[in-house]
């Protein structure tokens, strides 16, 4: 250690006392190996104290008290300002140099730590969502989407019904989503933003919109936008990031919602004007997989907002369109809110 190297040849006198009761007698100190080697007046080695436990008793007064322990059974009196430098550099160089299973501890518990509230802030939310998604089942999620329609109905009128335009509905939704589909389209009197997705599989049609189009290509359109604007293709996944950790957990643990909550989503699903955040990216592919024209659409969108997303070039030919709905069906549909 250069500390010790600087004062390996350092000797002083000094005054020692062996034990409580023992007499103080001088003595020759010097620097061992890591020890302070105490000397009788012949140079003989009476004892060596360990550097890095010395304790001082009296700190910042002259003559400086040393003793080997916190018994102090020894005492060593020292008065040489040299000696009392040197001993303190050395015993400072050696407790730097220990090993500090504290410092080890309290920099592991902080590790430990952040990692933690790392989890806790990045990894558990959406853990916890994906968790609740996977166990949720399709009866409670068409629980969810059922409630929240009925709270909409303050602002947008109950769903209109009528038998043949009701099969319109199921018609539409098989040609676009297979036979196999959960997905249920329902009118409402007035909706603002043209169409929603609800969880449950449930999509809300404006009856406005529908009496103003000229072809179902249009209706199909909007119930695709509606599934475009949800993402992960799970209105649930938007419902629980906007309702937060605590409402995501205690639909794992209870299966339920808080009330208060899906009234607030049904006021905002019901007002919110018509949504400029469909990803075109999104919309254009399911309109190419179903095989529905975006001309309709997108000038309907125009007619309603003014604007209209990019969705670039139509690549569906309408002259090829399969049967989107048969005109009785349609009709049906169009009328369904003025029966």
């Amino acid at each position: 250690m250069t500390a010790l190297d600087r004062y390996v040849r350092l000797e002083s006198d000094a005054l020692w006392r062996a034990g409580p009761d023992v007499q103080r007698r001088d003595v020759t100190i010097s620097f061992g190996d890591a020890t302070l080697v105490i000397a009788d007046g012949a140079g003989r080695p009476l004892t060596h104290w360990s550097l890095p436990a010395l304790i001082r008793q009296n700190p910042d007064e002259t003559p400086a008290i040393y003793a080997p322990d916190d018994a102090a059974s020894e005492l060593l009196e020292i008065a040489e300002p040299t000696m009392i430098e040197a001993i303190e550099d050395v015993r400072k160089a050696l407790a730097k140099s220990r090993p500090h299973p504290g410092k080890l501890r309290h920099l592991l518990t902080g590790a430990v730590t952040l990692l933690v509230a790392a989890l806790a802030i990045f990894w558990l939310p959406g853990a916890l969502t994906r968790q609740t998604l996977a166990v949720v089942p399709a009866p409670k999620r068409i629980e969810i989407g059922t409630t929240i329609l009925g709270h909409m109905q303050a602002i947008t009128g109950a769903p209109c019904r009528a038998p043949m335009a009701e099969r319109a509905t199921r018609d539409l939704a098989v040609r676009l989503f297979g036979a196999d589909t959960m997905t249920q389209i329902v009118v409402l009197p007035k909706l603002a933003a043209g169409s929603i997705a609800l969880p449950g599989g449930l999509v809300a049609l404006d009856s406005q919109m529908l009496g103003q189009a000229n072809d179902p290509a249009v209706a199909a359109g909007f119930v695709l936008a509606a599934r475009a604007a949800v993402v992960g293709d799970d209105p649930m996944l938007n419902l629980l990031e906007d309702a937060g950790l605590g409402v995501t957990f205690r639909l794992l643990t209870t299966g339920e919602i808080p009330h208060h909550i899906l009234r607030s989503v049904a006021t905002e699903f019901a007002s919110s004007a018509p949504s400029s955040e469909v990803d075109p990216t999104v919309l254009r592919a399911l309109m190419t997989e179903t095989q529905i024209p975006q001309t309709p659409y997108l000038n309907a969108v125009d007619q309603r907002t003014g604007s209209m997303p990019d969705l670039g070039a139509d690549p569906i030919d309408a002259a090829t369109v399969p049967l989107i709905l048969n005109d009785s069906a349609w009709v049906a549909l169009q009328n369904i809110c003025n029966n």
